[in-house]
């Protein structure tokens, strides 16, 4: 599980005290031994965690991304692919980033990638998204139209939204980008970058324990979360399409409808204080 960028940092470190690791004049990242070490396992691990889990337009995506096992990719390659397929591209930052910054990026076409990656004392779990969760749990379903066109259609949103307004769509963002979840002809099957880079979320997803829920904008923008435990309500697209279909629609007059008619109670228990993690 990784969090949505609510507040990001300009500097080279992370909250958590990670340091990115910044391109050379040619845009060039020398990663040492150990972070591709780090890659190597994540890659290995969760790519026979996802088999039979993901939807094709994220498997689609994978190959045409065609990440390394054994390094941690260039940006400048994820970046050939993605300008090929939808336009998009990353963008390069040390870590979190302020809002404004991140939704400029998303309305520009190109997905903020944070250049550090965990350590190996971390591989499970990371307070905040780090470059593994962004390549691989995000750049392959940016490869699709449908996601690619909500995904700039958030950003713009968050750009001229004010701040309650923004805590909304983050609810949307959050199960959708994040944690969601699409039926497809072989079956219930996971889009949502959140899960995809996490193997015990992508288990929990689409085990019995966690409620399966139609996907409803309003309900979902109604719906608190957090960002520290498996999640225990996922919304279910009918296609993919949904999100095409979605950015087609006034999602700030559903923003506001949601809002006139409040948040639903929350599955979980509160947090720790010192966690600040639901929304």
């Amino acid at each position: 599980m990784t969090t949505i960028p609510h507040a990001r940092l300009s500097d080279v470190a992370s909250k958590t005290g990670y340091r990115a690791r910044l391109p050379d004049a040619n845009g060039h990242i020398a990663w040492p031994d150990e972070d591709n070490a780090t890659w190597q396992t994540l890659m290995q691990r969760q790519l026979d965690v996802i088999e039979g889990r993901v939807c094709q337009e994220y498997l689609d995506g994978l190959e045409r991304l065609a990440l390394p096992l054994d390094r941690v990719p260039q940006l400048a390659d994820i970046d050939r692919v993605l300008k090929a397929t939808t336009g998009w591209e990353t963008a390069q930052v040390p870590a979190l980033i302020p809002f404004n910054t991140f939704f400029e990026l998303l309305a520009a076409h190109r997905f903020p990638v944070a250049t550090f990656i965990r350590s190996p004392q971390e591989l499970d779990y990371l307070k905040e998204p780090d470059i593994f969760h962004e390549i691989f749990g995000h750049c392959p379903m940016l490869t699709n139209p449908a996601f690619a066109e909500f995904t700039a259609t958030y950003g713009r949103l968050g750009l001229a939204a004010s701040p309650k307004e923004r805590v909304s769509l983050a609810r949307l963002y959050w199960l959708t980008v994040e944690f969601g979840l699409v039926d497809t002809p072989q079956g219930r099957r996971i889009y949502g970058g959140g899960i995809i880079s996490s193997p015990k979320e992508t288990l929990h997803a689409l085990s019995d324990t966690p409620d399966h829920l139609p996907f409803d904008p309003i309900e979902a923008l109604r719906t608190p979360y957090r960002i520290d435990i498996l999640q225990p309500l996922y919304y279910v697209l009918d296609d993919l399409a949904t999100l095409h279909d979605l950015s087609r629609q006034d999602i700030m007059d559903l923003v506001h409808r949601a809002m006139a008619l409040g948040l639903h109670a929350p599955r979980f228990s509160p947090a720790p204080h010192s966690a600040q993690a639901s929304a």
